[in-house]
């Protein structure tokens, strides 16, 4: 299809038939020879390969093709493919002045490829200006973001904004170093605690490609010296690796644990925390093939490392590892198309497992990687419970914050280190709950959440209403006791509790890295916990039935990797570490911890969503946006015959102050959301529907806004 002003498109949609396929783009080939190109003002063209195939950046699915554009005689040896480019793109290109075209404004793009003709055979844009030389785009990079651009619905675009950083003039003119020669092949170390540790690394040693789920065990952080081994056993065999870790603090314990094993100069590290320049420099090195090795954030996932031999992703259950911008891609399953394509080994590891790993495990795409349960239980801690009918026969436990079996670990860990105290939310305020039923208490205007500000004073968190009278609508009950009570006020009651211990917090604001191993209660939120010289001598994971009666379908997998993220840093209980979960012992997951049984929680859930039809056993998709929008986008789509719809129902109403996630609805406005589900095998042509539907609401110019995500994580 051409434009009237001489642009092009030319085919740049792939045909994926699996998630794990290897995909290839197929490019048009003209269907017959065309004049040689010519510009609007007759500019001299470059001899050879006079057309040059263009993505601009336009994140608009409407627009995600190629266009083509002459190469001027004067920027013919600066334009080469993977270089960026500037180019005249928007809506002045379409007048005429004076018998003439008006070019449209410049926009920035990249140089897909250079072509003896074009399929358009009227005069063609000449190219604006070679951004600069350098060519950051290969064809490996480019067919990796389209194979996530297909699996997500997404424009090229969007992924490449992902993919290649902004450009640093000055980074750029540095040159980077000159490669090392592979280091020897590491010895198995702290991997022979494992029961296929040692045969992994030979493998990836002797260049081949082993794809193992991996079970960390709990202690010391151990887990950065076994990746960095793997990564140089990779390193040994003439290939790359890359490493994707969920926060700065995992990637600073890594970066130190392959700096002393390799030395410096052997990988880079792709962070944000880095600044532009020196990210931008670290790149660089990478695409030009000075370092083989690269450790970072979610935005490393596409790193171009050369010749990649392993790529390995640590707690990919975490949040942080899920891109917030558009097409919003998860790490662990650009990792999974990159080991496709590139036939490389893969590493998923973490002190949990998530329903994800244990479905490749599951479909034999790759291997368990644990250690025998004799050495699981002499590394672990002593996990204890505080159920309901122990609070209820717990006096201490209705009138102060913890239960009496929680006070005695505190007061026995104080003896010999540091007390870990998990809470599931951040701050002082606490919301409140039915005590009997525990069904939360809502303002009776705005059904808002009421939260006690001093003894007597019940108010709404949203509208500010004060409550008087409340009782509960469920049970009719009158009393109400804290739903979740936050890491400030759990630290200054614990400092009144104990008062000549230090009392420290770690959360959202000001984040531990490390505590010392002196007495001290170190008061915490999931994810934030600081590591302790020698380990915690005890753990309390409050509040835990709060973190498992979240309305969403991860709520069990999500509070079970947090609580073995804290009580993977408590010593073993050889050593009398001890780890308390104020949580209804029944439950699967406190069951799990318990057991310290993370795989088999994840194969039993697994089971559960396949009969179910829940994912990650079948594909569904988000579709959200003003009731009407999404009607008509339901009846506009063409779906596969294997497709089924759920709902539109509702979402709930984002309330006025608090920030907007992705696909959320502004603060205060209403909208639907609909589930789409079709089976295993069929997540390609749902994703490629999708996509075609949203792009030609675009083109029609819908400014109702409609989200489309595949996957999503929070489908209740």
């Amino acid at each position: 299809m051409s434009s009237e002003d001489g642009y092009t498109d030319g085919d740049a949609r792939g045909a994926p038939p699996e998630q794990l396929a290897l995909i290839r783009e197929t490019v048009r080939q003209a269907k017959a020879p065309r004049a040689k190109p010519r510009t609007w003002r007759g500019a001299a063209l470059a001899k050879d390969l006079p057309v040059a195939r263009v993505l601009v950046d336009k994140g608009v699915l409407h627009l995600d093709r190629y266009f083509d554009y002459a190469v001027p005689e004067e920027l013919d040896a600066d334009a080469q493919p993977g270089v960026r480019v500037r180019v005249r793109f928007g809506a002045g290109r379409h007048r005429v002045r004076d018998g003439r075209r008006e070019g449209g404004g410049l926009i920035d793009g990249f140089l897909i490829e250079r072509r003896a003709e074009s399929d358009y055979s009227g005069p063609l844009a000449a190219l604006a200006q070679v951004v600069s030389p350098e060519r950051v785009l290969d064809e490996e990079l480019l067919g990796l973001a389209r194979a996530v651009a297909d699996r997500y619905a997404g424009s090229l675009a969007d992924v490449l904004q992902l993919a290649v950083p902004p450009r640093n003039a000055r980074a750029e003119q540095r040159p980077s170093p000159d490669p090392l020669p592979p280091p020897p092949a590491p010895a198995a170390g702290s991997w022979e605690r494992y029961e296929q540790g040692p045969a992994f690394l030979e493998s990836l040693a002797s260049g081949g490609s082993p794809r193992a789920v991996w079970s960390a065990l709990p202690g010391p952080p151990l887990w950065c010296e076994e990746i960095a081994r793997a990564v140089a056993a990779t390193l040994s065999s003439g290939r790359g690796a890359l490493v994707v870790l969920p926060d700065g603090r995992a990637v600073a314990r890594l970066d130190a644990a392959l700096t002393e094993l390799l030395g410096e100069g052997r990988h880079a590290v792709l962070t944000a925390d880095a600044g532009p320049q020196k990210r931008y420099a670290q790149w660089l090195a990478v695409r030009r093939g000075s370092v083989r090795a690269v450790i970072g954030t979610r935005a490393a996932m596409f790193a171009p490392v050369r010749d990649l031999g392993l790529v390995a992703v640590w707690d990919d259950g975490d949040d942080n590892l899920s891109e917030q911008h558009a097409p919003q891609p998860h790490a662990r399953e650009v990792l999974l198309l990159r080991a496709a394509q590139d036939r490389c080994g893969f590493l998923l590891g973490g002190w949990s497992c998530t329903v994800e790993a244990a479905q490749l495990v599951d479909t034999g795409w790759a291997r368990p990687l644990q250690a025998a349960r004799e050495r699981v239980r002499a590394v672990a801690p002593l996990v204890r419970t505080v159920g309901d009918q122990d609070l209820a026969r717990d006096e201490a436990a209705r009138a102060a914050r913890l239960p009496t079996l929680a006070w005695q670990a505190v007061r026995e860990g104080l003896r010999h280190g540091p007390v870990l105290v998990q809470v599931p939310r951040r701050g002082y305020v606490p919301r409140m709950a039915c005590a009997t039923c525990r069904a939360p208490a809502r303002c009776r205007h705005c059904s808002g959440p009421l939260e006690a500000h001093g003894s007597d004073d019940l108010r709404c968190g949203w509208c500010g209403r004060t409550e008087s009278g409340w009782h509960c609508p469920e049970c009719g009950g009158f009393r109400l006791r804290a739903q979740v009570v936050g890491a400030r006020r759990t630290a200054e009651e614990l400092g009144r509790a104990f008062p000549a211990v230090p009392v420290r917090t770690s959360g959202r604001e000001h984040v531990l890295d490390t505590v010392p191993g002196a007495p001290a209660v170190v008061v915490s939120t999931p994810g934030a916990e600081p590591v302790a010289e020698g380990g915690y001598a005890a753990a309390l994971l409050l509040d835990g039935w709060a973190m498992l009666s979240r309305p969403d379908l991860r709520a069990g997998e999500d509070a079970l990797r947090r609580w073995m993220g804290a009580a993977a840093l408590v010593r073993p209980q050889t050593a009398g570490g001890t780890v308390v979960v104020v949580a209804e012992p029944t439950l699967r997951p406190v069951q799990a911890l318990v057991r310290w049984d993370p795989a088999g929680f994840a194969v039993r859930e697994l089971a559960e969503r396949g009969e179910l039809g829940f994912p990650p056993v079948s594909r569904m998709a988000a579709v959200a946006g003003p009731g009407e929008a999404v009607a008509e986008f339901l009846r506009a789509v063409e779906l596969p015959p294997s497709a089924e719809v759920l709902g539109p129902v509702p979402m709930p109403v984002t309330p006025a102050g608090r920030p907007r996630r992705p696909g959320a609805p502004p603060p205060g406005e209403q909208w639907d959301r609909a589930l789409i589900r079709v089976p295993p095998g069929h997540g390609a042509p749902l994703a490629a529907a999708l996509k075609a539907a949203q792009a030609a609401r675009m083109a029609r110019g819908g400014s109702t806004p409609v989200w489309v995500r595949i996957d999503p994580a929070d489908i209740g």
